[in-house]
């Protein structure tokens, strides 16, 4: 590669993440840039990445769109061995004439994804939520029971609020605290 700055675009897709066996990726829209600047013996690349990944929600298994937006620089420069040791150098063999960026990008877009990916709350579908209640396992006593029991009511209850009006009977007790505190300002 001739010294200067070479831009390249990549676009990742489902089949990149199928060749990468990664199944919790099930489908992809990811524009990827690559400036590489190559100056003596050192190449300096640039990466940014933008889009979107679909993963499945961990709670109800319907579809979550995951926007990605992250960018990574590396330092490339040939030497005797492989060698990454560090997160922002990277040294290849001489013997090498190229460089596959494709585990790079990989790698970069998978640590984007977090441990848990699961819907905002009150957004998961309803109808699984339900079928996780109907046959959950109870036993009398059990905190981890309880603390399902308590995050499938806080998903529901946000679902109602998403989807209720507000009660006419919050916007009369609004009203008295209105009247309360005009009151409050004229004594």
């Amino acid at each position: 590669m001739p010294e200067g700055t070479h831009e390249y675009a990549y676009h990742l897709d489902k089949a990149f993440f199928a060749n990468m066996e990664n199944a919790d990726i099930h489908d992809a829209d990811v524009d990827v840039t690559l400036v590489v600047v190559h100056k003596g013996d050192m190449y300096d690349l640039s990466f940014t990445f933008k889009g979107s990944l679909t993963l499945l929600c961990d709670r109800c298994l319907d579809d979550l769109l995951f926007p990605v937006d992250t960018s990574y620089h590396i330092s490339v420069k040939y030497g005797d061995e492989y060698r990454d040791e560090s997160d922002d150098l990277l040294i290849i063999p001489e013997s090498d004439p190229a460089l596959n960026v494709a585990f790079i990008i990989y790698d970069t877009v998978a640590l984007t994804i977090p441990m848990k990916h699961v819907h905002p709350l009150g957004k998961c579908n309803r109808a699984m939520s339900a079928v996780l209640r109907k046959h959950r396992a109870h036993r009398p006593g059990d905190e981890d029971t309880e603390l399902e029991d308590s995050l499938i009511d806080e998903m529901e209850a946000a679902e109602d609020v998403d989807e209720a009006a507000t009660d006419p009977r919050w916007n009369a007790l609004n009203g008295l605290s209105s009247k309360g505190s005009e009151q409050n300002d004229n004594n």
